[in-house]
């Protein structure tokens, strides 16, 4: 695959944690309090990682990085979004696995 496929696939990242990032700050407003916090956590990991994705065409391993770095974006952030719009932490259980896509992200930048 084109290791510049990634910009593309961080293009539609961001454009989505803007939206996303926006609807939170201005139009979220959550029975509970608690789950705008959440929606923040989302939009902050989401923007952040898609970031990094920007780099992910000069790693040694491009398709790796961005794979999981794509991988945390939907698993992690994804979650806590569903997580903060239903206002319901049972969908939580898919999130840890975003936050240890993350980490393997980073990590495979030592190989």
């Amino acid at each position: 695959m084109n290791p510049l496929i990634w910009h593309k696939v961080a293009a539609v990242s961001g454009m989505a944690a803007l939206g996303l990032g926006t609807y939170g700050a201005h139009g979220f407003k959550p029975n509970n309090p608690s789950y705008k916090e959440v929606w923040n956590t989302a939009s902050l990991y989401h923007l952040a990682h898609t970031a990094a994705l920007i780099g992910a065409p000069i790693t040694k391993n491009p398709n790796i990085f961005g794979g999981l770095l794509t991988t945390g974006i939907v698993a992690f952030s994804g979650t806590c979004y569903v997580v903060a719009f239903l206002e319901d932490r049972t969908y939580a259980r898919l999130a840890p696995f975003g936050g240890f896509a993350f980490i393997a992200a980073w990590g495979s930048l030592l190989f």
